[in-house]
C-alpha cells in the first residue's frame, strides 16, 4: 500500500518537501497531484519561461507512449523505463499490455516519492516492479535482482529514457551512459529517448530555464540537435512516421498520423528518436494502428 492511500496527509521522512524534485515538477507541469508547493512554483516558472502552457511536456509524454506501442508491435515484450517519474495516465505497462498482456516493465527512478506511489504503477499480476536507483550507475542497476526477475537481458528489450538524460551533465558522459545500457541489452532491442533543447528558444528564455531548474534536485542541461543525435550512434534509427526517413525529430512529430498538424511550438522544445540495436529485422510502420496510444 502506498503512503498516499494509507494517509494522504502523511509524508514519509525520506521525502524532502522543501526542495523541488524534477519528478514532482514534471508531474505538476502535466497537471498531476503528486507534488508540493515548491514543485508547483518551479513548474509555473518553467511554463512561463517556455510560454507553451506545458504543451511540450504533454507532447513529450504522448510521443513516448506512441514509441512504447511501436516497440510492442515489433514484438518487444519487456521494457526498462529509466527515470520513469510519477504515475500518470497511461503508464508504460498499460500501453504495452494492450498489445501483449504478458509484457513486463521495470520502472526505475531515484526519487523516493516514485517508490512511495508504487501501487499506482504496479500491475496486479506481477508483470511490473519499481526499483529506486540512479540511472547514472548502470552497473549497479543492471545487476539489481529486481530487474533480473522481470527482464532477460539476453532477449530484446525496450529501453526508455523519457525526458531524463538532459539531467546528466557532460562531465558524466551521458552519451557513454546511454551506450552502456544499449550494450547490455540484446540485439533487436530498442531505445526511445527524448531530450529538451534550446535550439528554438531565445537566449533569455534559455537562461531563465536553466536558472529555474537549478533550484531543483537536478539542474537541466539543454542540448542542440547534433548532441541529441549522438545518443543514437551505433544504432539504427527508425522512421518517426509513415513516409519519413529514419531521423531524430520533434516530439510532436514522432508517431504522428498527420505530421503537418502535429508540428507546433511546444513540440519543438524536445527532440525524440527511436532506434534499434542491430539484430532482427524491424516490422516498420506497416502494422495497422501503430501510431495510436498515449503515454
Amino acid at each position: 500500500m502506498t503512503w498516499a492511500k494509507a494517509d494522504p496527509d502523511h509524508v514519509p521522512p525520506e521525502i524532502d518537501t522543501t526542495q523541488p524534485s524534477v519528478a514532482r515538477v514534471y508531474d505538476a507541469i502535466l497537471g498531476g497531484k503528486d507534488n508540493f508547493a515548491v514543485d508547483r512554483a518551479v513548474a509555473a516558472e518553467a511554463i512561463a519561461t517556455v510560454g507553451d502552457r506545458g504543451n511540450g511536456a504533454r507532447l513529450n509524454r504522448a510521443a513516448l507512449g506512441r514509441a512504447v506501442r511501436y516497440m510492442a508491435l515489433q514484438g518487444v515484450d519487456q521494457f526498462l523505463d529509466l527515470g520513469s517519474g510519477l504515475p500518470t495516465v497511461q503508464n508504460t505497462h498499460q500501453i504495452a499490455q494492450v498489445i501483449n498482456p504478458a509484457a513486463r516493465v521495470v520502472y526505475v527512478d531515484n526519487d523516493p516519492m516514485v517508490a512511495a506511489h508504487a501501487d499506482a504503477l504496479l500491475a496486479d499480476d506481477g508483470t511490473t516492479t519499481v526499483i529506486t536507483a540512479d540511472l547514472r550507475d548502470p552497473d549497479t542497476l543492471l545487476g539489481h535482482p529486481g530487474l533480473g526477475k522481470l527482464v532477460d537481458l539476453a532477449e530484446p528489450a525496450g529501453v526508455l529514457m523519457t525526458s531524463v538524460i538532459h539531467f546528466v551533465p557532460d562531465e558524466l558522459d551521458p552519451w557513454g551512459l546511454v551506450a552502456r545500457y544499449m550494450a547490455a541489452v540484446a540485439p533487436g532491442s530498442y531505445l526511445a529517448l527524448s531530450h529538451a533543447t534550446y535550439d528554438n528558444m531565445p537566449p533569455l528564455a534559455v537562461q531563465a530555464s536553466l536558472e529555474t531548474y537549478a533550484r531543483s534536485t537536478e539542474p537541466v542541461y539543454l542540448r542542440p540537435r547534433a548532441e541529441v543525435e549522438r545518443f543514437f550512434d551505433g544504432l539504427e534509427l527508425v522512421p518517426p512516421y509513415v513516409g519519413a526517413e529514419p531521423t531524430v525529430t520533434y516530439v510532436g512529430l514522432w508517431g504522428a498520423e498527420d505530421p503537418a498538424l502535429a508540428d507546433s511550438d511546444g513540440s519543438r522544445g524536445y527532440y525524440c528518436g527511436v532506434a534499434r540495436r542491430s539484430g532482427f529485422p524491424a516490422r516498420g510502420w506497416s502494422v495497422p494502428g501503430a501510431t495510436g496510444g498515449l503515454r
